[in-house]
């Protein structure tokens, strides 16, 4: 029998609902971004997010129930992102979900932010175990080995700053809009030469990752150039930037992927969207003889689709939530089998 989870996401500042079926396919996607919105902060502001994702809810729940032509009798169970993420955005998200499963008798699966963006990659072609995910985004960039469906091992995460961060925080000092990510990477396409910095390798055998001190080298070559008034080269900074970042998370995912044995190596989250990145990751892969898979850019990025394709495997593995769920901004990765 085919199952139909309704999803719902709402950690940042997309306010997502999509129809997924038989976790793999689906039925329907729609995303209210609310970019212009935060452009002139320079970030996210969590306030201005929740607002508008109380505006934005019940608009984007119908228009999935009507662009899959589906009524709520025809759904198998209701997923939301419990976390991580802002908690007032999570909450929003979270009493929706409730709401409509308490009105319309359907379970209610609560799923992690960071496992839908790893099940993106199972609406696009079959995850293959054990498999190596790579989870680069604004908040998260992390390692993570898993054996099969549903197991999760973080055998890498940031000390500091996320990948997405940082990108953000140069592009500010570059004098670039907010999201910082997509206009660093079209820059550092633009140059021939880059400026050299630093690559943060940590202990020796380290999975982790530091990106504080790149982001902290760009600004102080910044300020050493105004103090000789002498003017940068945005597009050589933005190289030698994006260098050092898709280096080290390159090498690191490619030494993991040797030791863990993995059959397959797949990327998620915002980041993954970015083109050195995939280049980098799909010619390291191609030499080492790893399958190696990236969402299309639409799943890369926050949606809905990706949580319902996480919760399709956790109703099949019997997990169940309730209407105690609560927002949980900290929420840590952990193996529902």
């Amino acid at each position: 029998m085919d199952h139909y989870i309704l999803a719902i996401e709402t950690s940042c500042d997309e306010t997502a609902a999509a129809i997924i079926k038989n976790g793999t396919e689906i039925i329907s996607n729609v995303v209210s971004s609310q970019i212009e919105s935060h452009k002139r902060f320079g970030g996210v502001v969590p306030e201005i997010a929740s607002r508008h994702h109380v505006e934005q809810m019940t608009i984007v729940l119908e228009e999935a129930l009507k662009q899959a032509e589906m009524v709520p009798k025809e759904l198998t169970a209701v997923a939301v992102t419990e976390g991580p993420g802002l908690v007032g955005a999570l909450l929003i998200g979270i009493n929706a979900a409730k709401a409509f499963a308490f009105v319309n008798g359907l379970p209610l699966i609560g799923t992690h932010h960071i496992a839908g963006h790893i099940y993106a990659n199972n609406l696009v072609q079959p995850m293959e175990f054990p498999l190596l995910a790579l989870v680069v985004s604004g908040g998260h960039t992390e390692l993570v080995f898993m054996r099969e469906h549903g197991s999760f091992e973080v055998i890498g995460e940031t000390r500091d700053d996320a990948a997405g961060e940082a990108y953000d925080k140069v592009a500010r000092v570059l004098n670039m809009p907010y999201p910082g990510g997509p206009h660093i990477d079209r820059l550092a396409h633009e140059a021939t030469e880059a400026v050299k910095f630093p690559r943060v390798w940590l202990e020796e055998g380290s999975y982790d990752f530091s990106f504080s001190g790149l982001k902290s080298a760009v600004i102080n070559y910044k300020h050493n150039m105004d103090q000789r008034g002498e003017a940068i080269i945005p597009e050589q900074v933005a190289k030698g930037f994006q260098d050092s970042v898709v280096e080290v998370l390159t090498a690191k995912t490619v030494r993991a992927a040797r030791e863990f044995g993995v059959k397959q190596v797949i990327a998620a989250g915002g980041v993954s969207a970015n083109k050195g990145l995939r280049s980098a990751l799909e010619t390291a892969f191609e030499q080492e003889g790893i399958p190696f898979f990236v969402p299309p850019l639409k799943l890369c990025t926050d949606n809905a689709a990706m949580i319902g394709a996480a919760a399709y495997q956790m109703y099949e593995a019997g997990v169940r939530g309730n209407l105690a769920m609560n927002g949980r901004p900290g929420m840590e990765l952990t193996s529902w089998k």
